[in-house]
């Protein structure tokens, strides 16, 4: 046999050694310590980046969906901090729905990974240029490249071993996840007017406050339009207050 179909072999067994014969001219005893080394340092990592989903599963059933994942999927990166990443495209993309699974699955998933991708993240926050204090109406208001708008059709974020609902709600969940710059990471529940002056910010960086407010008036087809512009000045300093705008474009 070749280097590269002992290689096949060794790293098939590793990813499922209950339905692939031990390679050949392997001590059983040292192999058997990488295959279980191999499986603990994954599921580690999953375990401790998806600790509430991890919570809704029985001890068996979780040791099924970590080996279905070193089974089914093909990661893309040696890195393990984006095992994370790689666990989330495994649920998107590879996996069987099962009975156990529940439906808001890949919705759960996806509120913790951007949880973990938030706190690691390398963006530099100082290296943004915004005048902090700035005129929020008259300015151009900065989102924070650390700050993202969610939209989810569960109420991710009160999942856990006594809330999980069964259908997807009337309404959508928006949230934004961010990390301020304290380098801590939070969340805050916002309305679906919120949400869209965030994508409306996001989407055209050279309005100013006063002009995207004035669109979201329009867009809502609202009787005095400076009670909106009034409302959403006071949301958005809210929202420099927490981080998520930075201030007004320098």
């Amino acid at each position: 046999m070749t280097i590269e179909q002992v290689t096949r072999q060794l790293t098939s067994y590793i990813r499922d050694p209950e339905s692939v014969d031990r390679p050949e001219g392997f001590e059983a005893r040292r192999l058997n310590i990488y295959r279980d080394l191999f499986y603990k340092n994954i599921e580690g990592f999953i375990s401790s980046g998806f600790p509430v989903l991890r919570s809704l599963y029985e001890d068996d059933d979780w040791r099924d969906i970590v080996r279905d994942f070193m089974i089914q999927h093909r990661c893309h990166t040696p890195y393990f901090l984006e095992i994370s990443q790689e666990f989330l495209l495994y649920l998107q993309n590879s996996r069987v729905q099962r009975a156990e699974d529940p439906a808001f699955m890949q919705e759960l998933a996806h509120y913790e990974w951007v949880e973990l991708a938030l706190d690691v993240s390398e963006e530099d926050l100082d290296a943004v240029a915004v005048i902090a204090d700035g005129d929020l109406l008259e300015g151009v208001p900065r989102v924070s490249p650390l700050a993202w708008s969610l939209a989810y059709q569960y109420p991710v974020h009160l999942i856990g071993e006594k809330f999980q609902p069964q259908q997807v709600a009337e309404l959508p969940t928006y949230l934004i996840v961010y990390r301020n710059l304290d380098e801590e990471v939070g969340f805050m529940e916002i309305n679906s007017v919120t949400a869209r002056m965030l994508e409306i910010l996001l989407q055209d960086q050279s309005l100013t406050g006063r002009q995207v407010l004035a669109q979201i008036a329009a867009e809502l087809n609202h009787a005095d339009p400076r009670q909106v512009v009034a409302a959403g000045l006071e949301i958005m300093q809210q929202l420099r207050g927490l981080g998520i705008i930075l201030g007004i474009t320098a």
